[in-house]
């Protein structure tokens, strides 16, 4: 029997796909950190760049002070930034000196352990992050082996790139990265005993959705092929399209004989405390899905499928949903097969929605499909379909996307930016609006608490003053009283 770990995918993984990365803010974080770091997690997946963004973006949050708060009441547990290639929060190709920067500056507000996901599985360039991870005082770095479905994708693929991430010193484990929990138990019985034949003593951990209803499963027969560790999500944020759920996980495996050293009470007020946010703010809860075998073509990861349905909402399209799924399958096959994973989720999904709401396919190419389609996020997996290759290279654009300048050196940028800028303020500027990160430090310092029991009154109170048709509001029940009073140009509460 296996003596198995867990890393908890809460605040970002299950956010991302089941609350389009909206549902959680610093005082969320901060208000259950001292229980996280109680439970025995071997990590927290904490963060990425995209959610570095949401945080300025949406929430007018400092993501730095986050990841220091954060830090600060989980020393026990680290907490774990994934980073998807030379990009940070923006679209750009960053280079090699601001990813370095950007490394060493996550790691001296609080990150200790990094995960590295290159979507196109570029060992090369995973290891070379590794690298400047290291250099720049982070503690223990992962690399993912991505998992999708093609005809490309077989075990051999990924055993190859498992010898050669191995190899690096600075890598101190790898693991299978599922985002469209499209690896079934059967599978798993052949791609884990071949990676594991590769890497030596270094661990195996996995990370999958119940996307397919595959994860739990999957989960519960990898332990006996070699996985250390599970990543998994609690309460709410589990399930679904989400990450398997810890509570079921961690019963199935002790049921079965495995050790999971865990503090069982914690992570049961940990699961608790997510789904009395769902309650709470009227956001969905994971709940079992059953199989589609249509699925198997989009292969649209969990995070963006929460975040597509956001999208379309947003722009009252949500009866294409069907349309734009169907549609990313033959958009995939036509790019390449890339792997369905940031960026490149976000670019076939992005082309997809252009397919179904233009006048015709490829009317309109945004300009990341046409940098992928020139190479700037590596060489596809196979040939781009000749017509769209020969449609992209039509558009004027293209020539002037071929011909645009790399990212700018960093004194270049400093001296753009402002010289005196602290190492934290410099990269949100470099990579996002200037009025975005103007509002977010107008704001202040976040909220450092959040209660979830008086959420329904202020949803009460924001509902009740927006209305113009009213002057005087009163609401009693026992051991409650609300008073609102319209005056000239306040609203007074008693």
């Amino acid at each position: 029997m296996a003596e198995i770990e867990l890393v908890d995918t809460s605040l970002r993984d299950g956010n991302q796909c089941l609350w389009g990365a909206l549902g959680i803010d610093t005082a969320k974080t901060l208000t259950i950190a001292p229980v996280m770091d109680r439970v025995g997690y071997k990590a927290i997946d904490f963060t990425t760049s995209t959610h570095m963004g949401v945080a300025v973006r949406y929430k007018r949050e400092d993501p730095w002070e986050r990841i220091r708060l954060m830090a600060a009441a989980t020393p026990r547990t680290p907490l774990q930034f994934m980073s998807t290639g030379f990009r940070f929060i923006s679209w750009e190709t960053a280079s090699p000196e601001f990813m370095a920067l950007a490394f060493t500056v996550l790691a001296r507000n609080g990150i200790r352990r990094f995960c590295l996901a290159d979507p196109m599985n570029d060992a090369d360039s995973n290891i070379a992050c590794a690298r400047m991870v290291k250099q720049g005082g982070g503690e223990y770095v992962i690399a993912a082996l991505v998992f999708t479905l093609s005809p490309v994708h077989d075990d051999a693929y990924y055993a190859q790139r498992a010898r050669r991430l191995a190899s690096s010193p600075d890598i101190d484990a790898l693991y299978v990265k599922d985002p469209g929990g499209l690896l079934s138990p059967k599978r798993a019985g052949t791609l884990i005993p071949a990676i594991k034949a590769q890497i030596g003593p270094k661990p195996l951990e996995l990370h999958s959705h119940c996307t397919l209803g595959l994860g739990e499963l999957l989960y519960l027969d990898a332990v006996d092929y070699g996985v250390s560790t599970l990543q998994c999500a609690s309460g709410a944020t589990g399930d679904g399209i989400s990450n398997p759920p810890s509570e079921r996980i961690v019963a199935n495996l002790r049921a079965l004989g495995h050790t999971v050293r865990v503090d069982t009470e914690a992570l049961a007020q940990v699961a608790g405390y997510f789904t009395r946010i769902a309650e709470a703010e009227g956001l969905p809860a994971g709940k079992p899905q059953g199989f589609d075998a249509g699925y198997l073509r989009h292969q649209l990861p969990g995070g963006m499928i929460g975040t597509m349905r956001r999208q379309l909402a947003e722009s009252r399209l949500s009866h294409l949903e069907g349309a734009v799924i169907e549609e990313l399958g033959q958009v995939r096959e036509e790019l390449g097969w890339p792997i369905v994973m940031t960026p490149f989720a976000q670019i076939v999904m992005t082309q997809a929605f252009m397919n179904v709401t233009g006048r015709e396919r490829y009317a309109v190419v945004p300009d990341e499909v046409i940098r992928y389609a020139l190479g700037r996020f590596g060489r596809p997996n196979t040939p781009i379909d000749a017509r769209v290759m020969d449609r992209i290279e039509s558009l004027p654009r293209t020539k002037e996307l071929r011909a645009e300048a790399p990212m700018a050196p960093l004194g270049e940028l400093r001296r753009q930016l402002g010289a005196g800028l602290s190492d934290e303020e410099f990269l949100l500027r470099a990579t996002m609006p200037a009025n975005q990160v103007d509002a977010m430090i107008a704001a202040g310092s976040a909220v450092r608490h959040y209660d979830a029991a008086i959420q329904p009154a202020m949803s009460l109170i924001r509902t009740l003053t927006a209305r113009r048709d009213l002057t005087q509001v009163s609401v009693e029940k026992p051991g409650f009283r609300l008073e609102l009073r319209r005056t000239t140009s306040v609203i007074a509460q008693t």
